[in-house]
């Protein structure tokens, strides 16, 4: 199973870094890869399996099931129901901690999924580095950080 891990500080509350990435259907407000995106059957962004169809800036087309979202604990986890990045069983966290020390915000965005061994330095790198960096650069061009 391939692992993802990518953390970074943003200059600002929790709070308001988590009222800009909590709505699952909100993508494209905060991540520059995304440029549309709808939940399927009306539903609330927020319901839990609820079911995400976006497309990214390249055309591809993506759909993500909620799995779990928390007010309190502030985390986000999601797993991918259809791609064309060839991963299955995918699932990921998107996780907010505050840091203690001034109004920041320590993020962690994981992912575990199964793909060919022989794709797997491939994925794990354009996963973390550019969806999962890529989200978190443009959030730190937000709040600062």
């Amino acid at each position: 199973m391939a692992r993802v891990y990518v953390s970074t500080v943003v200059n600002a509350r929790n709070d308001r870094v988590w009222a800009r990435v909590r709505d699952f259907n909100g993508l494209p407000n905060w991540h520059p890869a995304i440029a549309e995106s709808r939940i399927e059957g009306g539903e609330p962004s927020d319901k839990i399996g609820c079911v995400r169809d976006f497309r990214l800036r390249n055309g591809d087309r993506i759909r993500e099931k909620l799995l779990g979202l928390s007010d309190y604990d502030m985390f986000c986890t999601y797993s991918i129901l259809e791609s064309p990045m060839g991963v299955e069983n995918y699932v990921a966290t998107l996780r907010l901690t505050p840091v203690t020390d001034g109004d920041q915000t320590f993020m962690e965005w994981t992912a575990e999924f199964d793909c060919a061994p022989e794709r797997e330095a491939e994925l794990v790198g354009n996963i973390g580095g550019g969806v999962f960096q890529g989200g978190f650069d443009a959030l730190k061009r937000v709040f600062g950080g």
